[in-house]
């Protein structure tokens, strides 16, 4: 009998040290995050708005424009161009709105856009989204420290863009070898953002005339490629609607020279930024010289649709 009564006593204090140690699991587990979202926020110095991930068929326009994104202390920063990028704010960009953060919901008052509010999901230990219920689209940021940013990439990897951001590129050096060709006559162009975000113009006006006074001889689309092996060199083609295209290789010198060499005659021309356009402060962009609007990143893939939903009640 007092065998039974000690294996009666050893299952029952088993069944409670059991219940017991369920209970204590149950009660420290915590579905929230161990810090707060301004912590979350402010954990990285530059927040990478990677364009490539974005879900949805929406668009919230101050993320389609910017490179990356930067919150200190309720006023978030952006680079929203490459000419400067590293350099401009000390390598944040500029101030851009003001941002309110709690329980995992981001509200910013952007200078031009107005109001948005997004739902913050942290993916990982260095990605965040920012899901937009008034346009059902998922933007990803990834968060870097300003230095182990790789800017270099950044801005070769877009150079797309960084050809709209002056009103024209004027020519300022024709090398004396190479074949003459119908090229030596162009003496500015220009790379419009906005529209198809491929067009372009070329002028043949003379050298030194204000971009203001402009007459566009002709217009075309345009594309840059890369070339294998060379981040830092990129191919340049101008399809001009009436006449043949003309292909180049495209070289930066600085933030605001560019040269081209063209493959076919063996010439090299150098071009100068004139009329630096910084993106945000007015919603229009460029001036009465343009037909476009403002830059807006663009994906290099389809988008597809956001199966996300708000968690907000």
């Amino acid at each position: 009998m007092k065998t039974i009564k000690l294996l009666l006593s050893f299952a029952l204090a088993t069944t409670l040290f059991t219940s017991c140690y369920t209970e204590v699991v149950v009660d420290d587990y915590i579905d929230e995050p161990t810090i707060s979202l301004n912590q979350l926020l402010g954990a990285y110095e530059l927040w990478y708005v990677d364009i490539n991930e974005t879900i949805g068929y929406g668009s919230t326009p101050f993320l389609q424009k910017a490179f990356t994104l930067s919150f200190r202390n309720g006023t978030m920063f952006a680079n929203n161009n490459l000419v400067g990028i590293g350099s401009t704010g000390n390598g944040f960009g500029i101030a851009v709105a003001d941002y309110n953060a709690y329980d995992m919901i981001l509200d910013v008052h952007h200078d031009v856009d107005g109001l948005s509010t997004f739902d913050v999901y942290q993916v990982n230990n260095n990605t965040l989204e920012l899901y937009n219920p008034n346009n059902d689209t998922s933007y990803f940021l990834k968060g870097y420290q300003r230095s182990n940013f790789d800017y270099d990439f950044v801005f070769y990897d877009n150079i797309h863009y960084f050809l709209q951001e002056y009103e024209a590129w004027e020519k300022t050096y024709t090398s004396d070898f190479g074949a003459i060709n119908e090229f030596d006559n162009e003496n500015f162009l220009q790379f419009l953002a906005g529209g198809n975000d491929s067009e372009f113009r070329s002028s043949q006006d003379a050298p030194g005339t204000s971009v203001s006074n402009l007459y566009w001889d002709y217009t075309g689309v345009y594309g840059v490629g890369n070339v294998s092996g060379n981040m830092y060199l990129k191919t340049l083609t101008l399809d001009y609607d009436f006449f043949n295209n003309e292909h180049f290789e495209l070289s930066v010198i600085n933030d605001g020279k560019i040269e081209l060499y063209h493959p076919a005659s063996q010439t090299v021309y150098d071009f100068v930024g004139r009329g630096y356009i910084q993106f945000l402060k007015t919603s229009n962009t460029k001036n009465s010289t343009a037909t476009s609007t403002e830059k807006l990143r663009k994906e290099r893939k389809d988008k597809v649709e956001n199966p996300r939903e708000s968690t907000r009640g």
